[in-house]
């Protein structure tokens, strides 16, 4: 069996249990990767207490409806804790989260029309968990975990599939698919790759996006280093870096939402970090309105170019004696 919490200063008893718990929450699907090692031992203990086990998986219960003060007695008890009784909503929140959502563990009895953050309301195992639990370390135990994954999705599954329907789809200039994180930032990058490039870059190659929950979604490592970009891992980078070869420019592009646009000092220190650079530099700033635009217009550096999503076919040029060029 995987020993999931190994730092523990636990008695070994109280590990084994425990590190029984997270090996039958993986193996029904519970994505155990998604938490620090603290953070599965109290899930595992909070599924033990609603369960009603301490060393032995046949006592197993579906009927002990158990509320989260009495879940927090339970474990203090049992697994050497001393958890206080005031910290019980965390039990809601986070360490019963997953198996809720899962539905391994249900809200039960009279109070299960009470409101979501009423202490008072009770968890019970499901019955066709419980049914499960009880085959543990048993010989039906792989014929009994086959069963049960084969009739529902596993909560890996589920979160899997919300998160790729929650995203949005990006074409790059070369037909590259990707896909962004929800939310109105990537809503304006996506527009920035599908609209602005093929309007006033029709040759460009994009060599990185970051997308907000991966800052390191697409990037060409081996481009951005023959035009002596700087350090990749630089708090420096822009949203979107695109190359016209035909141009010899890189346009650094930021997509303002709520933060951020090519003012003087953000120009001044791409500009000195860029100084060994083989291209010549094009400064973007990129909004979705009008409105929004309003907003930083006073923010915005000289020389720089401004693109709005819905006016795409136009751009706002902040003086200079160049259109759309380096300076």
């Amino acid at each position: 069996m995987k020993k999931y919490i190994s730092r523990s200063t636990k008695s070994t008893a109280v590990q084994d249990i425990i590190n029984e718990a997270l090996d039958i929450l993986e193996n029904v699907g519970v994505p155990v990767n998604t938490k620090s090692e603290r953070g599965l031992e109290k899930m595992a203990e909070a599924f033990l207490a609603v369960a009603n086990v301490t060393h032995d998986w046949t006592t197993a219960s579906d009927d002990t409806h158990l509320q989260t003060r009495q879940i927090i007695t339970f474990i203090n008890k049992h697994f050497e804790e001393s958890i206080s009784h005031g910290s019980y909503d965390n039990i809601r929140r986070k360490d019963l989260k997953l198996l809720v959502v899962a539905e391994l563990i249900v809200n039960s009895g009279d109070k299960s029309s009470a409101p979501t953050n009423d202490p008072t309301r009770g968890y019970a195992l499901h019955t066709d968990f419980k049914n499960l639990v009880v085959q543990y370390k048993t010989e039906n135990w792989i014929d009994a975990l086959l069963d049960f994954n084969s009739k529902k999705p596993s909560l890996a599954e589920l979160l899997e599939r919300k998160r790729n329907i929650e995203k949005i789809p990006v074409t790059l200039p070369d037909g590259k698919p990707l896909t962004l994180s929800l939310g109105e930032h990537n809503v304006l990058q996506k527009a920035v790759i599908e609209q602005f490039l093929p309007r006033f870059g029709s040759d460009c190659c994009v060599l990185y996006i970051g997308d907000t929950s991966n800052k390191m979604l697409h990037i060409e490592k081996a481009e951005l280093n023959k035009l002596n970009f700087f350090e990749l891992s630089h708090d420096e980078l822009p949203d979107i870096i695109a190359y016209s070869t035909k141009n010899n420019w890189l346009y650094l592009i930021e997509a303002v939402h709520s933060s951020g646009p090519m003012s003087e000092t953000r120009v001044y220190e791409l500009r000195k970090l860029l100084k060994n650079c083989k291209a010549e530099l094009i400064f973007v700033t990129a909004f979705l309105t009008k409105a929004d635009f309003r907003k930083w217009v006073t923010n915005i550096a000289w020389e720089t170019e401004v693109w709005i999503a819905d006016s795409p076919d136009h751009l706002i040029h902040f003086n200079g004696h160049k259109f759309l060029g380096a300076y």
